[in-house]
């Protein structure tokens, strides 16, 4: 059984949880109760003791983390901010990914590979902020030229 909730999130939140919606071909509210239910599961960190649980409300993976990394990037070797900015996914991670994603999209996605979709989601969009950090500071040191549109 359902209970409806009204929640207030952050615009970030919102947006992150939005756009990996968007990317992955689903709804907000699937979205945002598959993240919940991921987060609260058995097999997450958070249930492990009430220090897990106090240490992940401590440290999201939200607009702290990003500032964090975004400020620990300046310190860094112009060699290193360019490799960060040049990251890959894994290959057999992309490899499956995109099989996931194929199955998501076909309809075939099973409840089982579900956690394992959200898991190389979250990967990848962590990815993808460390990259875009870092290509803003190769930009700002001159190392390489701004993205075109």
């Amino acid at each position: 059984m359902n209970k409806p909730i009204t929640l207030n999130l952050p615009e970030d939140v919102y947006n992150r949880a939005e756009g990996l919606a968007q990317l992955i071909g689903r709804n907000l509210n699937d979205v945002l109760i598959e993240a919940i239910s991921l987060s609260l599961s058995s097999t997450s960190p958070i249930n492990e003791s009430p220090k897990g649980l106090a240490d992940a409300l401590a440290n999201p993976l939200g607009s702290r983390h990003d500032r964090h990394f975004s400020e620990s990037v300046k310190s860094l070797s112009d060699s290193e901010v360019i490799a960060i900015s040049e990251l890959q996914m894994e290959s057999e991670q992309d490899l499956r990914l995109s099989q996931l994603l194929d199955e998501q999209q076909a309809g075939t996605l099973t409840e089982a590979e579900r956690p394992e979709l959200w898991t190389l989601m979250q990967v990848y969009q962590t990815l993808l902020v460390k990259k875009a950090v870092a290509l803003r500071e190769a930009v700002s040191r001159g190392l390489t030229e701004p993205l075109s549109a």
